[in-house]
């Protein structure tokens, strides 16, 4: 692997340059401070451990492609990068990433750009970045590394290929959509748009029981079975964070589902169940057989909904009703729905119903831009419903 040698004449041949020690982390951050533009990308393994994390971090910058492993060394020294709003960062789809980045390292964002919003506001019929690199660069990604472990290591070759592939045309296709934006006259809208992505805030990670209702099929099955599944729910959750798994590799729900019908009543019984791997029958039979007795002399729980905020009728109505006249717009133009505002933007102002643009305006539920562009035909629509 390569150190930390930039290079100003970058091709896609030369080898990303790997950064697993604090003093090369040092001299990159040196590096990305004294650029206008980097493009930025993580990975994280949220297909192998209970509790995701970023794994590797991608910078590209015109002079070369850059890979930071977080595993190995504390990154918070990249804060005051991400903070900058002298220096741009390019995403491609940046929600995920901003996300990680603030669970994890509780950094804050300034100055984006996201190359995937850019295309959906520009109305590119396909927005993935694989789309848009085979179409632009010629370039195939591979969708195995989709689901790779990232935090295993040593990473091989081919995955550190495709890593560095997430960031590196990220730069060229900034400065096409950028002619596009401008010639669309769409700029303030973009900029909007990525202003709100650096807004957005992740959620702890909470478990709670009574989600055993968001299993396909539990409210089809008999009343115990039902307090058998939850139990079951609830262990498996045990389970997994004892091995640092996702909950599905431990047993899918439709495992769970089977064993609330069946009820095995022993080890042999339980490897009749599909779906229970050698381990989990090695090591948590007990635990299984546990908490299927449990389930059987519990009171079985009744189902009420998740939501102690759902809307009213009223507000139904008008939600529905900005919906339409949201989609018609969106049609209109050749864009998807949420680039004109999205639905949670809509239900928040469908729950307020403001009468006049200075309510409006109060909620902070759209941007400047937004404001001014649909505002009035938004309170046009909460007052007399969509045109015809």
């Amino acid at each position: 692997m390569i150190r930390l040698q930039p290079d100003n004449n970058r091709t896609q041949s030369q080898q990303p340059i790997w950064i697993d020690t604090p003093s090369n982390l040092e001299q990159l951050y040196n590096h990305l401070c004294g650029e206008r533009i980097v493009a930025v990308d993580t990975e994280s393994d949220s297909l192998y451990s209970y509790f995701e994390k970023v794994c590797l971090i991608q910078f590209s910058t015109h002079k070369a492609d850059y890979l930071v492993d977080p595993l190995s060394m504390d990154i918070s020294c990249l804060a005051e990068f991400f903070a900058d709003p002298s220096v741009q960062k390019v995403f491609h789809a940046a929600e995920y990433d901003i996300l990680s980045l603030k669970r994890d390292c509780d950094f804050t964002f300034a100055n984006l750009f996201d190359t995937m919003l850019a295309a959906k506001i520009l109305g590119w019929s396909r927005y993935g970045l694989g789309n848009i690199l085979r179409e632009h660069f010629g370039v195939t990604l591979d969708k195995r590394f989709q689901r790779y472990n990232w935090g295993q290591r040593p990473l091989s070759q081919k995955a550190l290929d495709y890593a560095r592939l997430d960031t590196h045309y990220l730069l060229p296709l900034r400065k096409i959509q950028q002619g596009e934006l401008q010639r669309q006259h769409r700029q303030r809208e973009a900029a909007e748009a990525f202003e709100r992505q650096t807004q957005v805030l992740p959620s702890p990670k909470m478990f709670n029981p009574d989600d055993f209702w968001r299993i396909k099929g539990s409210r089809d099955l008999k009343p115990k079975q039902r307090a058998v599944l939850r139990e079951l729910f609830i262990v498996r959750d045990h389970i997994a964070r004892r091995i640092d798994r996702p909950p599905f590799k431990v047993m899918n729900d439709s495992t769970l589902v089977a064993l609330a019908r069946r009820q095995p009543a022993s080890p042999d019984d339980l490897k009749l169940i599909k779906g229970l791997s050698k381990n989990v029958l090695q090591h948590d039979s007990t635990d299984i057989l546990e908490a299927i007795q449990t389930g059987r002399s519990v009171s079985p729980p009744r189902y009420s909904g998740y939501s102690n905020h759902r809307p009213d009728g009223d507000t139904l109505n008008r939600y529905e009703t900005l919906r339409h006249w949201r989609n018609t717009l969106a049609g209109e133009r050749g864009v998807e729905p949420d680039v004109i505002i999205s639905n949670e933007t809509l239900m928040h102002i469908a729950r307020r119903n403001p009468k006049n643009l200075n309510a409006l305006t109060k909620m902070k539920s759209l941007g400047d831009w937004q404001r001014e562009v649909y505002g009035q035909a938004l309170l046009d629509v909460l007052k007399n419903g969509p045109s015809r």
